[in-house]
């Protein structure tokens, strides 16, 4: 029985919404498909080419704006390419049904902001994305635009991950500070903690090689997404290399990988998410927010705290990036329970105790 204090839900009590059928999908759940504070989300058997991205409004469903919109369908039934600059409509396996006390809110996979693909999760009704009001009772489909490279997908391709959540459980700024001396969330000595959550920097002097981050290249091969390990970096990137100015200069609507110069640590009881930094401080974001699991950097789970991997885009202008400068805030909130498995150790994590690193898919 799910208690009824707030609370992100945890992987146990996903698995419980599954069993009520609060979710659901025409096949079974992948054995990797819960994770310690989310779900993954699978793509359908069809892709709609839409003319715009789109938001389907207050009593109208994404389906029959899809009528209006849509150019072409595409099966992923065998796998197909999805090309850069181009916006897609994909319907998501799985179905909502949720209880009247619980709302939702999706994010990217890790994997794909790191290899630039747009994503935003639409229910019908909404009048805004990534979020699923509560009680919703419905379909989900997911906006797909590659950025920088084309991909392939196919039907069960996981592109973005949803969060169960009861009530309000994000801490404020003054619980920041004393789960922070309790835990260390962050490796700084002064770090910037505010209601808005904690600052994280950017860290620009680079590694032993003076390696600080790498820019995505353009007119490259296509990237299928459930491949790891199979695309060789210098095919895709470009590495950067700092040589010892600890500044880089962003061009306009290139897309960069970097590192955030703190550590984070993530305890067992709450669940983080990156949010983007306030746009009035320069011509750049964050491109991509992001969840960060119990666990992540827990040394428990072999972290001793871990970098936060950064997909950076500068618009309009270009604008100069400072080793330090604050690029985004992470928020901090309770779990229900404690996952029965935490991110790293206990799964076999990609990205526990990681540096500067890009995403699983390249060598």
């Amino acid at each position: 029985m799910i208690k009824r204090q707030s609370g992100i839900l945890a992987d146990g009590e996903i698995a419980g919404l599954w069993d009520a059928g609060a979710v659901a999908a025409p096949r079974p759940l992948d054995p990797d498909q819960i994770q310690p504070a989310s779900l993954d989300l699978r793509l359908g058997d069809t892709a709609y080419r839409v003319r715009a991205s789109f938001l389907p409004g207050a009593g109208m469903t994404v389906a029959e704006k899809l009528q209006r919109f849509k150019l072409h369908e595409i099966s992923l039934a065998g796998g197909a390419v999805l090309e850069t600059g181009c916006v897609y409509i994909v319907p998501l396996l799985e179905q909502l049904s949720l209880p009247p006390e619980f709302s939702a809110s999706t994010n990217p996979k890790s994997s794909t902001g790191r290899l630039d693909i747009f994503t935003r999760v639409i229910a019908d009704g909404a009048r805004e994305f990534d979020h699923v009001p509560a009680g919703y009772s419905g379909p989900l489909y997911i906006e797909v635009s590659p950025r920088t490279f084309p991909i392939v997908v196919r039907m069960g391709s996981r592109l973005s991950q949803i969060r169960f959540r009861h009530g309000d459980s994000v801490l404020g700024g003054s619980d920041l500070e004393t789960l922070h001396k309790m835990e260390t969330l962050v490796s700084c000595e002064e770090p910037d903690i505010s209601d808005a959550g904690i600052a994280l920097s950017i860290d620009l002097t680079g590694d032993d090689d003076g390696l600080i981050g790498y820019r995505g290249k353009h007119h490259t091969g296509v990237i299928d997404v459930d491949r790891r390990g199979a695309y060789d970096l210098l095919d895709y990137w470009e590495p950067l290399l700092g040589r010892g100015s600890c500044e880089l200069i962003l061009d306009p609507d290139e897309f960069y990988i970097l590192v955030s110069r703190e550590a984070v640590h993530v305890p067992p009881l709450y669940a983080a998410e990156m949010r983007p930094y306030d746009p009035l401080v320069g011509e750049f974001r964050v491109h991509y927010a992001g969840f960060f699991d119990p666990g992540f950097g827990h040394a428990a789970a072999g972290g001793l705290g871990s970098r936060a991997v950064l997909e950076v885009r500068s618009h309009e202008v270009p604008f100069i990036l400072e080793h330090g400068q604050t690029v985004g805030r992470l928020v901090y909130e309770r779990m229900l329970e404690r996952p029965k498995a935490l991110y790293g150790a206990d799964l076999g994590s990609n990205y526990q105790a990681q540096r500067l690193k890009l995403s699983k898919h390249f060598r």
